[in-house]
């Protein structure tokens, strides 16, 4: 007899073998609903919708921290991204270089999420520039944040302003009322409200003038891949069935390399047709994207590190207090 679960999960290259039913996780029949990240973190945390979903790593350390134990951790990592090399600065504003974020009006969909957490750690340890020095404002409103389901509260000396409902990031950056974002999002969602093309407007522009050479050069000096999200599942179903734990985590690594397997197919098409320089396809061969605990302590362990400095968890996260006993040798 099959377990029917309900998994609410963004969908991605990473994840759509799960979606089309190339992969099956075995003795468990699952029903995936593809849901927006932002939306889906929301609503588990506000309604606890879903079996299984994927969530902020952000949010779950703050969560367990703060006694919420509904949800027990999977370290299956399905977005990661160098989240610094993404803010985006009015021409106007005069920030050249991350130093001159200092004092500036810099809007957030939501100030405890993941992608603010590995920005605000990088400029910090890479720039010295930390997360008093920047004068945040939040878009995302209390009834429908993360802020708001997990009662949030601003770190002492962190001034965070919200938005008004009227206004939101694209259209404040656009007005010169905010003069950089981080991790700006346009999603039509429960959650987001920004519909402005930013990207590609002549009054804004990346702050680092080649992201992909600085994340290169922060991986070379980091060895910091960082995690976005990860996957939780109910605790009152592990404690019924513990085995789904690690069903689940192989689906998912069965999963992860179908999708690395597309990967280098295409990789190896692109340099057979001179899309991409020969010689090319060989740094293309690692993978970087991997599941467990084991692979990704040096990330976790970071992230635990950095929401502590930064204030949303008041001590010190551990890996065994975040992801299911079973999964930690993996």
């Amino acid at each position: 007899m099959n377990l029917q679960l309900s998994v609410g999960m963004a969908a991605n290259p990473r994840t759509w073998a799960l979606f089309d039913g190339r992969v099956r996780p075995d003795a468990i029949d699952l029903v995936p609903s593809p849901v927006f990240a932002s939306e889906l973190f929301w609503r588990q945390l506000k309604f606890a919708d879903f079996d299984v979903s994927e969530m902020s790593m952000s949010t779950l350390m703050m969560a367990r921290a703060n006694g919420d134990d509904r949800w027990v951790g999977l370290p299956i990592f399905t977005t990661r991204r160098m989240f610094h090399t993404t803010i985006l600065v009015r021409r106007d504003s005069g920030i050249e270089s991350p130093a001159d974020l200092r004092g500036k009006r810099v809007g957030v969909p939501e100030y405890q999420q993941t992608a603010a957490l590995w920005t605000r750690g990088a400029l910090q340890h890479e720039y010295g520039v930390h997360a008093r020095d920047l004068e945040w404002w939040m878009e995302r409103v209390p009834t429908h944040s993360h802020r708001g389901a997990v009662g949030f509260d601003a770190p002492e000396g962190i001034t965070i302003n919200q938005i008004p409902v009227d206004k939101n990031i694209g259209s404040m950056m656009l007005s010169g009322e905010l003069q950089a974002v981080v991790h700006y999002i346009v999603d039509p969602n429960l959650i987001d409200r920004s519909t402005a093309d930013l990207w590609h407007h002549p009054d804004i522009r990346p702050l680092f003038p080649d992201p992909v050479a600085e994340g290169i050069r922060y991986y070379n000096k980091t060895a910091l891949l960082p995690i976005n999200h990860g996957m939780v599942i109910k605790r009152e179903i592990v404690e019924r069935h513990p085995w789904v734990v690690l069903n689940l985590l192989k689906a998912f690594e069965r999963a992860n390399d179908v999708a690395e397997r597309e990967r280098q197919e295409q990789c190896a098409y692109h340099v057979a047709t001179g899309l991409l320089p020969v010689g090319s396809q060989k740094g293309l061969r690692t993978q970087l994207i991997r599941h467990g605990v084991q692979a990704n302590r040096l990330v976790l362990e970071t992230a635990a590190q950095y929401s502590h400095e930064q204030g949303l968890t008041p001590r010190l996260m551990t890996l065994p207090e975040l992801f299911a006993k079973s999964t930690l040798d993996q």
